[in-house]
């Protein structure tokens, strides 16, 4: 399950644009290279997430959490879009990076996915430990 189909970036940046921006010659966008963007950009999201959620995110019961992933991806997409023709504007550079950011604040902790997605497993290079007493928390310390 990904976050968002080629006919969300169609949608996104216009069938004419999405023409001219996947394809030299012919009458429709090239699937291909929606095929590659939207994946590429899914993979960079989870990338991210998957410091702290098993990936992909399933989000059929978080339609805040679907929309807002669906948007980020689709700004990084369009990013990746127009970068294959060098026509990045200063929009869709800002967008993606504003997309990075955000997802980095997830990577790093600083902003949680509802608590009914499923964290992924313990992956993190950081050790971790219960606390107890201040005797205990010392030792613990310690020991690290």
């Amino acid at each position: 399950m990904g976050y968002i189909v080629n006919q969300d970036i169609i949608d996104r940046v216009g069938s004419a644009a999405a023409l001219q921006l996947t394809t030299d010659s012919g009458s429709s966008p090239s699937t291909t290279v929606l095929d590659e963007v939207r994946l590429s950009s899914e993979g960079e999201v989870n990338g991210y997430l998957a410091t702290r959620y098993a990936v992909p995110v399933d989000l059929t019961a978080h339609a805040d959490v679907a929309a807002t992933l669906k948007a980020f991806t689709l700004d990084i997409a369009v990013y990746r879009l127009h970068l294959r023709r060098s026509l990045v504007s200063d929009a869709d550079r800002n967008a993606r990076n504003d997309a990075v950011k955000w997802l980095e604040g997830v990577a790093k902790g600083a902003v949680d996915l509802p608590a009914a997605t499923t964290p992924a497993s313990s992956t993190s290079d950081q050790p971790t430990a219960e606390w107890g007493s201040k005797e205990q928390n010392a030792a613990t310390l310690r020991d690290l």
